[in-house]
């Protein structure tokens, strides 16, 4: 019975799909340990250098002295903690929407939030072509029908929303998408949305922290304050912890707690991990200037790799995709920065479509000017010797 299994494996590998796990011994810093050997890490979603924040880290410990750790029930049982509550007033209040509701992960936020909000074959959920993965299965089990448009190609967007009759519609894409790093056109989203009388939904994973001046994402960039219906924003990369949460009108929160099934029939987050949650958004709220820090760090790589001959774009956001397009160079143009002391992992189909395999390279606000002249001199000896 295992045997097709093996045979699946063996093609991956003969294909340069393969995946593996790589460890990593040490905090998740602009520095890690993998394999005994300190690299400097440019693959991580820890943009602002909160994962391992000295305040993050003791706001999780102080937690745990008062409400102990785990939450041991869903949150309409009995899991609802002091915490959960402050964290949601405090996310709200971020964001500037009404009310806000923790998930236990981006993935289920999405998936929970689109199957509920389309619930009938009557419905029907709009999605960017290059949206990301969970808001891709949440059209797949929701009840609703689904198109796709263009890659933020927003004539497309109205040709479809103007083709298909339906009961309730909504439109989701992601603020900054995760592969390529290019900012979503919400502004003209909203407005095409709005004439064919469907909602919007962001997901804001990669905008929180990232894009608008004090880096509250998406709304803020496009100043759309009040006219995104549903935020969709992940705890797990700016904010360097772990979880989700969703934001918008009482009605959307209150439709949610009493609709989503993955909040309903899910033990809610352990208390340090909320607590560590809270104390990353004060910390943003206090030092803006990381925003301005990782954008500086952007550039200063961008123009490196540019001199060096390489073709890459500045999308605005902590994201520096390198094309290489072949599985096997982008894999070997991975394993040889490695030698040279820099990870970036290497990111292959199904992720991103055939040929256009690349290294997905991240900033960090605490990525060093000698961090990035150290990475800049290994991307010029690689493409050198690979491309």
């Amino acid at each position: 019975m295992l045997e097709a299994f093996e045979k699946e494996l063996e093609e991956l590998k003969k294909r340069n799909l393969y995946r593996n796990l790589i460890r990593i011994d040490s905090t998740q810093g602009p520095e890690v340990v993998i394999n005994g050997r300190k690299v400097i890490l440019m693959c991580s979603n820890n943009y602002l250098g909160l994962a391992n924040h000295p305040r993050v880290i003791d706001a999780a410990k102080k937690a745990m002295d008062i409400y102990g750790y785990g939450a041991v029930a869903s949150r309409l049982v009995s899991g609802n903690m002091t915490i959960h509550e402050e964290f949601e007033r405090k996310a709200a209040d971020f964001k500037k929407c009404e009310r806000a509701l923790l998930f236990n992960c981006g993935y289920m936020a999405n998936v929970g939030v689109i199957s509920s909000i389309c619930d009938s074959a009557e419905d029907l959920v709009v999605s960017d072509k290059l949206n990301h993965a969970s808001i891709i299965d949440g059209l797949m089990l929701s009840k609703a029908r689904f198109a796709t448009f263009r890659h933020n190609d927003v004539e497309h967007l109205e040709k479809v929303l103007k083709a298909k009759k339906a009961r309730r519609k909504l439109v989701v894409v992601d603020g900054v998408f995760s592969m390529d790093g290019d900012i979503a056109p919400l502004r003209e989203i909203v407005e095409v949305s709005r004439k064919y009388g469907a909602l919007v939904m962001v997901d804001d994973a990669h905008a929180t922290g990232v894009i608008g001046e004090t880096g509250r994402g998406s709304c803020e960039y496009w100043d759309l304050w009040g006219e995104i219906d549903i935020q969709m924003c992940t705890l797990g990369k700016a904010l360097g912890g772990f979880g989700a949460f969703v934001c918008g009108s009482r009605v959307i929160i209150d439709y949610l707690i009493n609709k989503c099934r993955p909040f309903i029939y899910t033990t809610a987050l352990p208390v340090p991990v909320v607590a560590a949650a809270v104390e990353s958004i004060k910390i943003l709220e206090e030092d803006p200037g990381l925003v301005k820090r990782l954008r500086e760090d952007v550039v200063c790589f961008v123009e490196g790799l540019r001199s060096i001959g390489l073709d890459v774009k500045d999308n605005g956001t902590a994201i520096v995709p390198v094309i290489i397009g072949d599985e096997k160079k982008c894999l070997a143009f991975s394993r040889r920065l490695f030698e040279l002391g820099v990870y970036v992992a290497a990111i292959r189909p199904p992720t991103v479509p055939k040929g256009t395999s690349r290294l997905r390279v991240t900033l960090m606000a605490t990525h060093t000017k000698e961090h990035i002249e150290r990475a800049i001199d290994a991307f010029k000896k690689v493409a050198e010797e690979v491309i």
